[in-house]
């Protein structure tokens, strides 16, 4: 009875099991590919073992356990999982009506099987930092998650990563409007924390049946001390944890004259040490206070800032990501999700920058290792290292060149995503029928089989009986003859002409 329990137990267990996010296989190595690591020199015929979801050996010449699944990827390239920066992708909806929302969480509005995340899988993009849209003035907390999972919690690498700002004007605003929103929204936030301070202060003094004997400014500075998480409501909590130093900042500007300001704002409420500037394509025109700052980019998605001459009606572009490099700012790529063109690939926006002068490791770091660094994930994720999640990405051949696919991805050693088992992409490409035709050519073309071969002598046989038979005649059918009516005889008998007795029909003479 013991035993049967214990069974019932374990399959009971196993099924929640299931649900909860896959474990990862105990070894896996892919040996013989080509290894990019971005971090240090390219290893050639290099072999990646991933242990408990962590790389431990990277090398040319490594001891394979015998226990480890091996996956030969020779003639491949190992690329580590590539990083989007900034994204609104996998939301239901990217903004919100409310200008100030710092209690929002897009923990709340991600939706697991949108077609954003099944993309990003396919393209190699393997951690997406998701967060609030640009159209607010404060906006809510933001996530990194992995492209695959049932659930927002499966999905999560690290929550809580940063509250959005923005000094860009949000829809309905115009700049005066959107600053001025900002600053009462801090001026706030310090009156409501003084008035808290105050609270806290007068009640632990109730507790230790002691008397005020301090300055109201005293008992502010001290009852600050005395406020913990669990005293501040929903609508100052995230404010608090930013200006605290336990919160990053991410801020849009969407052109020149916004990074000021946004530069002005992180300074002033203490959190210019943990901001990111998110960057319209004008926005490369401040690059000298953006250097005098010192903070991480994201960079637009188009990249080339276009201008016509008002007077020559000249079209001018600027390659944006030249300008922030040659500037020496750490900055990251974010693909165009909304475009059927390469730039909705990382890889392509790379080698684009490659093309305009900026040196290929650059651009590596620029998918990868960057954005690991703006989101405090570096020791995770961005580079395959020994001691990293196993991130890998198998690519068909070299990732900046266009011709290249993603042919595996595997998350901390899972196979997460392989193409030939892309039900989506192989429909969209026939790969399914073209394998059928093509499966159909190559098989030998072999004489009738025995069994046809028999029903077709044993037709010809009856046949040939059927004609040595004798043919029956059967006697012809006489055809009735057709009766007319009486009337019309009677008719007919009439209109004959009466013969005379004088008259005899020829041949009666004697």
């Amino acid at each position: 009875m013991n035993v049967r329990r214990s069974i019932l137990l374990a399959i009971a267990f196993g099924l929640v099991t299931v649900g909860a996010r896959a474990a990862p296989p105990a070894k896996v190595a892919l040996q013989g590919g080509r290894i990019i690591p971005v971090v240090g020199p390219e290893i050639a015929e290099g072999t990646i073992l991933i242990e408990q979801g962590k790389i431990t050996v990277i090398g040319r010449k490594v001891k394979i356990p015998y226990d480890a699944m091996v996956v030969d990827v020779s003639g491949k390239v190992l690329f580590p999982g590539m990083i989007v920066p900034h994204t609104s992708g996998g939301l239901d909806r990217s903004n919100e009506n409310l200008p100030v929302t710092p209690y929002l969480d897009v923990y709340d509005a991600i939706d697991p099987s949108s077609l954003s995340f099944e993309d990003a899988l396919r393209d190699g993009t393997l951690a997406i930092h998701v967060i609030q849209g640009n159209s607010c003035v404060i906006g809510g907390l933001s996530r990194l998650v992995r492209p695959i999972g049932r659930t927002t919690d499966e999905m999560t690498i690290r929550p809580t990563i940063a509250l959005k700002l923005s000094t860009s004007p949000k829809s309905g605003y115009d700049r005066m409007t959107q600053m001025a929103t900002m600053r009462e929204t801090f001026l706030e936030l310090e009156y409501y924390l003084e008035n808290l301070a105050e609270k806290r202060f007068e009640e632990k003094l109730k507790e230790d049946k002691k008397e005020i004997e301090v300055s109201p400014e005293e008992a502010r500075k001290q009852g600050r001390g005395l406020i913990k998480d669990e005293h501040l409501d929903d609508k100052h909590r995230n404010l608090v944890k930013l200006t605290d130093g336990r919160l990053d900042a991410w801020i849009y500007c969407g052109s020149a004259m916004d990074v000021a300001p946004a530069i002005r704002t992180a300074k002033d409420n203490g959190f210019l040490d943990r901001t990111v500037f998110v960057l319209g394509t004008d926005a490369y025109r401040a690059v000298k206070e953006l250097k005098a700052a010192g903070r991480p980019v994201v960079l637009p998605a188009g990249l080339v800032h276009q201008e016509r001459d008002p007077i020559t009606g000249e079209l001018s572009e600027t390659f944006v990501p030249k300008i922030i490099h040659d500037a020496g700012l750490l900055y990251a790529l974010v693909p165009n999700a909304s475009s059927s063109l390469g730039e909705r690939y990382l890889t392509y926006q790379a080698a684009r920058c490659m093309r305009h002068g900026i040196p290929r490791q650059a651009a590596l770091e620029a998918i990868t290792l960057n954005a690991a660094r703006m989101l405090g994930v570096e020791d995770r994720l961005g580079s395959l290292e020994v001691g990293k999640a196993g991130y890998v990405v198998v690519f068909s051949g070299d990732p900046l060149d266009f011709n290249s696919w993603v042919e595996k991805a595997y998350i901390e050693g899972v196979l997460a995503y392989d193409r030939t088992e892309d039900v989506r992409l192989n429909e969209l490409l026939g790969l399914e029928k073209k394998a059928a035709e093509k499966a159909a050519a190559e098989e030998p073309k072999s004489e009738t089989p025995p069994a046809a071969k028999d029903s077709k002598e044993k037709k010809e046989k009856a046949k040939k009986e059927e004609a040595k038979k004798p043919v029956k005649k059967e006697p012809a059918k006489k055809v009735p003859e057709k009766k007319k009516p009486a009337e019309k005889e009677e008719k007919k008998e009439e209109k004959k002409p009466e013969k005379k007795p004088s008259e005899s029909p020829a041949g009666e003479d004697g």
